[in-house]
C-alpha cells in the first residue's frame, strides 16, 4: 500500500484531503507544516507528497526545494487556490510533479496522486536496474531443475541431499521474517543464491534485491555504494547520488562477504542494523530506511572477532538468523542433478542439443573434492559443453580428466590419511558468475568471470601430491604459492592456470598474508 503525506496548516483540509486518499486506497500520514513535513519524510520515507501552497513557516513551493535535497525522486502535488498560469509554471521549475486548484474534485486529486506515485516507481525501477547493472549482480532469469521455466524461491536450489534439505527447511522457516539472516558457507558454494531464494520467498519479493560486493571496493567507495552522498561532497560528486540503501528501500539488499568491510564502515553499519537511519555521504540529514539485511561471509567471523578483526556487537547484530551452507564435497549426492542442470543451461545457450555425461565421466565428477565447490562445478559443465566435439551425444571422461586431476590426486592422498580440516576455504573455483545452486550468477567471493576455456590446471609437484596427513587447505596454500613462483608472482597468468579468478586468489592471498603463513610480498 502506497503511502501519501499531506501537509498543510488547516487541520479540517489535512483531514478532508486525508480522507478522499484513505478511500481509494491510500495509507496517510499528515503534518501541520514543513518543519514537521521533512521529518516525517525523513523517517517514514512516503511514496508521495501533497502539500498546500501557502503556510507560514516554509511555503509549499521552500518544501519543495528542500524535499528535492533529500529526495529529488519523491514527488510532490500542490494544492493552491490561486491557480494562475504563472502559478503553475513556478510550480513546474520548482520540480514539481503536478498541482491541482482549490476547489478540486476528490477524482482531479487521486489521479494526480497515482500518476505521481507510477512515475516515481518507473524512476527508481531505472535506478535499480542501472545500480544492479554496474554492480554486475542482476537479477537475471534462471531455468528451473527441469530446465524449462525461470526457477525462483526454494526451487532456485537444486538437490535432495540430507544437507541441502536442511538448507531448504532453514530458507522456508527464515524467509517470511523480517529479520537479518547471515550465510556462512565456503566461497562458490552459492550463498548469493540462498540470498536471492529467501528474498523471492518473503513478503518483499515485489520489492528491490540489491547485492553489493564489499571485498571489491576500496573503503571510500564502499561507503558511497552503500549510503549515497550528497553533491560535492568530495572531489567528483557533481550530483546527489542515491545509495543501496535507499534504493532497496522495503526490500533486501545483500552484503555480500560483509567479512571484508572495514571497521570505519562496521560502525556504520551497525548503526544502521541498530537504528534504521543512515546519512548520505557530506550530509547531515538522517534518513529512515525500512531494508532487510542478508549478509554472507566465507570466514569463520567468530574467529575474526576474536583477532580483533571484525566488532563484536556488528555481529551479533548480523547473526540474528543464520544458515550455513556445506560446501559440495558434503552433498556429493547433488552432484549428478546440478551437473546435468548446468549443462542443459549452457546446451540451451550454445545451441547444442541431447548433450549429457557419460555414466563413466559422472563417477569421476562424484569421486572429485570440487574444492572450488559448485562454482567450480558449473565452470567444469560449461568447458565441457564447448569443447565437447560436435554431434557428440555424452561428455567423456577422457574430455574431463585432465582438468580434474590435480585435485583428485590431492583429494586422495590426503583424506586416505586425515581429514580434511573445518576450516579449509574454497579453492581452484571458477568464474565470478558463482552460480550457487542453481544458476550463474551469485557474485560470491569468485572472481572475474574469466575461466579459460581448455586451460588445463598447472601440474603439481610430486613432494606436493604424495604430503600425506596435510590438510586440503595447507595442500591448495602449496600450490598456489608454487604457482605463483612458476609466473614471477603474475596473479593474472597463476589464476588462468588454476582456473580461479583473479580476486578469489587475492582474497585467498590477503587471509594467508594476514596469518601470516605466506611471504607478505607474495
Amino acid at each position: 500500500m502506497s503511502m501519501v503525506l499531506v501537509v498543510d496548516d488547516k487541520e479540517m483540509m489535512r483531514e478532508s484531503v486525508g480522507a478522499t486518499l484513505r478511500r481509494a486506497g491510500f495509507e496517510v500520514c499528515e503534518a501541520g507544516d514543513g518543519g514537521a513535513a521533512l521529518e516525517t519524510i525523513a523517517r517514514v520515507r512516503p511514496d508521495a507528497v501533497v502539500t498546500d501552497l501557502r503556510m507560514p513557516g516554509l511555503t509549499g513551493i521552500e518544501l519543495l526545494e528542500r524535499v528535492r535535497a533529500i529526495d529529488e525522486d519523491l514527488p510532490v502535488v500542490l494544492m493552491t487556490a490561486f491557480g494562475t498560469v504563472e502559478t503553475a509554471v513556478g510550480a513546474m521549475k520548482a520540480g514539481a510533479f503536478d498541482y491541482v486548484t482549490k476547489p478540486f474534485e476528490g477524482d482531479e486529486l487521486i489521479i494526480a496522486v497515482k500518476r505521481a506515485i507510477a512515475h516515481a516507481a518507473l524512476v527508481r525501477e531505472n535506478a535499480v536496474l542501472r545500480a544492479t547493472s554496474g554492480a554486475g549482480t542482476g537479477a537475471a532469469s534462471t531455468l528451473s531443475a527441469d530446465g524449462s521455466t525461470p526457477g525462483v524461491g526454494i526451487g532456485r536450489i537444486i538437490g535432495n541431499s540430507p544437507a541441502i534439505r536442511r538448507v531448504k527447511e532453514q530458507v522456508l522457516a527464515v524467509a517470511g521474517s523480517h529479520g537479518t539472516v547471515l550465510i556462512c558457507g565456503e566461497s562458490g558454494s552459492g550463498k548469493e543464491v540462498i540470498a536471492r531464494a529467501i528474498h523471492e520467498l518473503s513478503p518483499r519479493a515485489a520489492s528491490p534485491f540489491l547485492a553489493v560486493n564489499c571485498a571489491a571496493l576500496s573503503e571510500s567507495l564502499l561507503e558511497s555504494e552503500l549510503f549515497g552522498h550528497e553533491r560535492g561532497a568530495f572531489t567528483g560528486a557533481d550530483r546527489l547520488r542515491k545509495g543501496r540503501f535507499e534504493l532497496a528501500q522495503s526490500g533486501t539488499l545483500l552484503l555480500d562477504e560483509v567479512s571484508e568491510i572495514g571497521a570505519p564502515i562496521q560502525a556504520k553499519l551497525l548503526r544502521v542494523l541498530q537504528e534504521r537511519a543512515f546519512e548520505r555521504v557530506g550530509s547531515s540529514t538522517t534518513i529512515g530506511v525500512d531494508v532487510r539485511i542478508v549478509a554472507t561471509s566465507n570466514r569463520d567471523l567468530p574467529q575474526s572477532v576474536k583477532r580483533g578483526e571484525f566488532r563484536h556487537d556488528l555481529f551479533f547484530r548480523l547473526n540474528v538468523l543464520p544458515i550455513h551452507l556445506p560446501p559440495l564435497r558434503d552433498r556429493v549426492e547433488d552432484i549428478p542433478a546440478m551437473a546435468e542442470f548446468f549443462v542443459r543451461q549452457v546446451c540451451a545457450r550454445e545451441g547444442r542439443e541431447g548433450l549429457s555425461f557419460s555414466p563413466e565421466a559422472m563417477a569421476l565428477l562424484g569421486r572429485y573434492r570440487w574444492p572450488g565447490n559448485v562454482r567450480e562445478l558449473q565452470n567444469v559443465c560449461e568447458r565441457a559443453v564447448v569443447l565437447s566435439a560436435a554431434g557428440a551425444g555424452a561428455i567423456e571422461r577422457s574430455l574431463i580428466e585432465s582438468w580434474l586431476s590435480v585435485g583428485d590426486v590431492a583429494a586422495a592422498s590426503v583424506m586416505t590419511e586425515a581429514k580434511p580440516s573445518s576450516g579449509a576455504t574454497s579453492g581452484l573455483g571458477a568464474n565470478g558468475h558463482a552460480g550457487g545452486l542453481s544458476n550463474g550468477h551469485a557474485n560470491g567471493a569468485g572472481g572475474t568471470n574469466g575461466s579459460s576455456y581448455g586451460t588445463v590446471s598447472a601440474p603439481m609437484d610430486t613432494e606436493y601430491v604424495q604430503a600425506a596427513g596435510r590438510t586440503l587447505e595447507e595442500i591448495e596454500r602449496d600450490v598456489i604459492v608454487r604457482t605463483l613462483g612458476r609466473f614471477n608472482g603474475h596473479r593474472q597468468k597463476t589464476a588462468r592456470s588454476l582456473g580461479i579468478g583473479v580476486r578469489t586468489l587475492g582474497l585467498k592471498l590477503k587471509k594467508w598474508k594476514d596469518m601470516r603463513i605466506v611471504p607478505a610480498t607474495l
